[in-house]
């Protein structure tokens, strides 16, 4: 069997103002994989060898309807295994399950030859999404597979565009051991928003475009306010406005929910204010009684890709 080993990065949805529509890419964490394929033949196998764990069964697998869509489309008979060596906790709000997704249709389609392009292979691992959440989104997947910053303009027809990092941009992310589950995070979501609301919400998604398009950092931090999903949100989070205060006062550019939480991630122009945020949102949590796990590094450029074993 061809074999190569691969890894996607852990990604932020949402980024506040851009609820379904954007998401960036983290460096330093993510999901390694070996993928094995051999043609003319059939079959289809994940060893789970990560130490975290996972559904046992293969259709409860956020990978099996990625990868089972991407053969159907493919067409010739492939039989592919699939080793997980590393991978992001599930529910840690960084992207877990489209790390996995990502990182599978991204080594099948090498191995294969490339005959998708990176948009069709986002398109495969939103499926994986749809299990995962009920609804086949593209914020996470999309910078996971891309890298960089990304906008999906629309789903109806699919339309991803990358945008440029700046190169002093940094997060701090931070997952309480709390539990809030996707499902609990849309129910609480209102179906209507007054004008005013989307006025406001559609300034801040063009200033956010807008700032990465610059590199304006300033712009960046300044925009990511989010006027519909974060007042409703936040009340699955102790204390949320209070933690928002202490991070800004640490020399955060923003701060806001990750994807559907319970995680929160704040940006910043300088590595060592992220970790000094990190260090402030830990102990945040720890004040009221709640274990976290902390992430800081760069924003990146870098999507899925190739590794040395």
């Amino acid at each position: 069997m061809k074999h190569i080993e691969v890894f996607a990065p852990g990604t932020v949805a949402n980024l506040g103002c851009g609820f379904d529509v954007m998401g960036l890419t983290l460096d330093g964490v993510g999901d390694r994989m070996e993928v094995m394929v051999e043609p003319d033949a059939e079959g289809f196998e994940i060893r789970n060898e990560s130490g975290v764990e996972l559904p046992e069964s293969l259709d409860e697998n956020v990978i099996t309807p990625a990868v089972r869509a991407m053969l159907a489309a493919y067409g010739g008979s492939v039989r592919v295994i699939i080793r997980l060596l590393e991978k992001i906790v599930p529910g840690s709000g960084i992207g877990s399950s489209a790390a996995s997704s990502a990182a599978a249709v991204y080594g099948i389609n090498e191995l294969l030859g490339c005959p998708f392009s990176v948009k069709q292979l986002v398109e495969f691992a939103m499926l994986g999404e749809a299990l995962q959440g009920g609804t086949a989104h593209a914020d996470n997947v999309g910078p996971a597979l891309l890298g960089g910053v990304v906008l999906i303009r629309g789903y109806e027809p699919f339309d991803i565009v990358r945008l440029p990092v700046p190169d002093n941009f940094f997060y701090a992310v931070v997952h309480p051991q709390i539990v809030v589950s996707t499902k609990m995070a849309r129910e609480v979501l209102p179906h209507e928003i007054p004008l005013s609301k989307a006025v406001k919400q559609w300034g801040n998604v063009g200033g956010l475009v807008a700032g990465f398009a610059l590199r304006d950092v300033a712009l960046i931090g300044r925009s990511m306010q989010d006027a519909v999903v974060e007042p409703y949100r936040k009340g699955f989070i102790p204390d949320y406005d209070v933690l928002k205060q202490e991070a800004m006062g640490q020399g955060a550019l923003a701060l806001n929910i990750a994807g559907s939480g319970p995680s929160v991630f704040a940006l910043a122009s300088d590595y060592a204010v992220a970790c000094r945020i990190a260090d402030c949102m830990e102990r945040h949590f720890a004040g009221r009684g709640i274990a976290s796990h902390t992430y800081a590094g760069r924003v990146s450029n870098a999507g899925a890709r190739i590794v040395e074993s």
